[in-house]
């Protein structure tokens, strides 16, 4: 379980008029730093991916509508003005901006637009031939099309590439590699792979040192590893925390693992009822498709620097870089835990937050949560947080179709 770092309590969600409706017909709380409080900034519907403009606009991607939306705040937590910046797109979700440059991830490929107050111009196509459902060679089969975008120190531009399904080999011998982050120059071109065995690298952000973080979605159902009677069955009991969430620095090269290796949070594997720990955690062979571990060797993938517990399903990575947020945050990694899709009882939706202390990202602690109620059910899925201009949090969600404000004292 998340570590609970300051002690949270409970909030009323502040809906003014004109964004109470479903699901804020009704009282919605949330558990929140104390004296934090959050409010319904805007209601966008399906609202994904964001990023911040230089004029101090936020852009939030809607796949599902192929647009891509930008707020102009007004003061504190007045509405902001919505405007369309684009549309008529492919599953828009990755936003980067490097200078007045926007980058704009499709689920096919990604363009380039110049950005100006509060308008896109230029568009060009930087990075083509990204695998989607339309690729002639997967029939229509492809469960991760949706691509992020990130800009490192540099200007080269790094992309999620999703592998086609849960266990789905032939992805790391596809061409363009499947279950990647591609890397590929400053200002586009044609990509090469910067790290494979990414399953579904959804969070993709670069820390104040300038690596490349990406945070996954790992395999579901997968067999029980370990020696004796259960080896190689798929027990829920087992499933439910196993294979941990990676939240990974990346280099050139490096392997997280998938379909053959998973990241292990168990402290003494093997052992019923194992302590968990998502720091530093090293790899076990996978018995359902690496048993001998001929495919990859486990032992030689360096330990996940961080992790979050399975099927948390992280989508969108960001940092809020010095001073970082309030009260005793600072600075630190915001990742939109979007919540299990098939694990019982359900791991709930979140916003985490991991504290940035020398060079590196410290636990997972919760920092927004109370989306889930006790029957599982949701009212609300965040998908990811960025840190404003004003130093307030703004969170996405994409089941109640809302932009919250987060306001520390």
């Amino acid at each position: 379980m998340p570590s609970a770092g300051t002690s949270l309590a409970e909030t009323t969600v502040r809906a003014p008029a004109g964004t109470d409706a479903a699901p804020f017909d009704q009282a919605r709380r949330l558990q929140a730093p104390p004296g934090w409080t959050v409010t319904v900034w805007a209601r966008v519907e399906g609202a994904r991916l964001l990023a911040w403009t230089p004029d101090r606009r936020l852009l939030v991607s809607r796949p599902k509508l192929g647009d891509v939306v930008a707020l102009a705040p007004g003061n504190g937590d007045a509405a902001p003005t919505a405007s369309t910046l684009v549309t008529g797109l492919n599953q828009p979700h990755g936003l980067a901006f490097h200078g007045d440059t926007l980058y704009l991830a499709e689920s096919d490929q990604v363009d380039a637009y110049t950005y100006a107050a509060g308008k896109v111009s230029g568009r060009r196509v930087v990075i083509d031939g990204l695998p989607d459902a339309k690729s002639p060679e997967l029939g229509g089969q492809y469960a991760h099309a949706l691509k992020s975008v990130t800009v490192g120190q540099d200007g080269a531009l790094y992309v999620s590439v999703g592998s086609t399904g849960n266990i789905s080999a032939e992805d790391r011998d596809a061409t363009p590699e499947r279950a990647t982050i591609l890397r590929a120059p400053a200002g586009g071109g044609r990509p090469t792979v910067f790290a494979r065995g990414v399953r579904n690298g959804t969070g993709l952000a670069v820390d104040p040192d300038g690596a490349v973080w990406t945070a996954v979605n790992n395999r579901d159902n997968i067999g029980y590893p370990h020696q004796g009677d259960n080896q190689g069955k798929v027990i829920p009991a087992y499933v439910n925390d196993h294979p941990l969430e990676p939240l990974a620095r990346l280099q050139q090269g490096r392997d997280l693992g998938w379909p053959y290796c998973n990241p292990d949070p168990d402290v003494k594997p093997g052992q019923e009822n194992s302590p968990l720990s998502y720091t530093a955690r090293p790899f076990v062979r996978d018995i359902q498709t690496n048993a001998d571990g001929a495919k990859l060797d486990c032992a030689t993938l360096p330990p996940v620097e961080q992790g979050m517990g399975a099927h948390s399903a992280p989508l969108g990575l960001s940092f809020a870089v010095s001073p970082g947020l309030g009260g005793a945050y600072g600075a630190g990694a915001l990742v939109g835990v979007h919540g299990s899709w098939n694990r019982n009882p359900p791991r709930p939706p979140e916003v985490s937050f991991f504290a940035w202390r020398d060079g590196t990202l410290g636990p997972q602690q919760t920092l927004l949560t109370g989306f889930q109620v006790a029957d599982g059910s949701r009212w609300g899925r965040p998908v990811m947080a960025v840190q404003g201009p004003d130093r307030a949090l703004y969170v996405s969600d994409d089941l109640a179709g809302a932009v919250y404000r987060v306001t520390a004292p």
